[in-house]
């Protein structure tokens, strides 16, 4: 049995996507944060750091999106999520990678879409921007690598690519400028044509829309 932690719009899109390719079986369990069930005791006994995704698997919980995709590609080598390294030195890369969207990235996606939590509501504004102008090198750092190939790693998908549909999805809700980045615009749209990644946005759909009827989907308010 295999158990995905989720809350819709949040970054266990990144794991459900890499579980969807992968063809794994697994159910998702939906964690309503504006009741606090993230920092429940039922949930931290699965994730003390009371966040998701939390993947459990036969009742052992893997924390973390760097972790989470590295055990899938392991554990479904067939599936392609991330490349075959041969060597400790191109282990460390494709790791090195994945922090970047999860210690790089998502650190700023965090700051454009909610700076009200970090700062206030009357210093929120200026977080944003400075998030936003920060996220600008990375952004173009992306849009460099995928000038040459469609994909990350280059002409076949990975979990890498899920991970910065992510990013560029949050982001581009919140307002920040994509269109200077076309490059980065159509591997999102070309992420949204994959059926795997269509199944994984169908479960978030039917978990906000349990949320929406429960009366607990979370609106972050606007800024800018």
């Amino acid at each position: 049995m295999i158990t995905l932690w989720m809350a819709p719009h949040t970054c266990a899109r990144v794991a459900a996507i890499a579980l969807e390719e992968a063809g794994v079986e697994f159910e998702t369990r939906l964690v309503r944060f504006m009741l606090g069930e993230h920092k429940s005791p039922e949930f931290k006994a699965r994730n003390p750091k009371g966040k998701v995704p939390a993947l459990e698997i036969d009742g052992e919980v893997l924390t973390e999106n760097v972790a989470i995709l590295t055990y899938l590609a392991e554990r479904s080598p067939a599936a392609g999520l991330l490349p075959v390294a041969t060597t400790p030195i191109e282990r460390a890369h494709i790791l090195a990678d994945l922090c970047f969207c999860s210690a790089t990235l998502h650190p700023l996606v965090t700051r454009i879409r909610m700076p009200m939590f970090f700062a206030g509501p009357e210093n929120a504004l200026a977080v944003k921007r400075i998030a936003e102008q920060a996220m600008d090198e990375y952004f173009q750092l992306v849009e460099d690598r995928l000038s040459k190939v469609p994909w990350w790693f280059g002409e076949t998908w990975s979990a890498m690519d899920g991970y910065l549909y992510w990013v560029f999805w949050r982001v581009e809700g919140a307002g920040y400028d994509v269109s200077r980045f076309p490059r980065f615009i159509a591997h999102a749209r070309a992420m949204e044509l994959r059926p795997a990644v269509r199944r994984a946005l169908a479960r978030e759909e039917a978990a906000q829309a349990q949320l929406e009827a429960e009366g607990l989907a979370f609106v972050p308010p606007k800024v800018g």
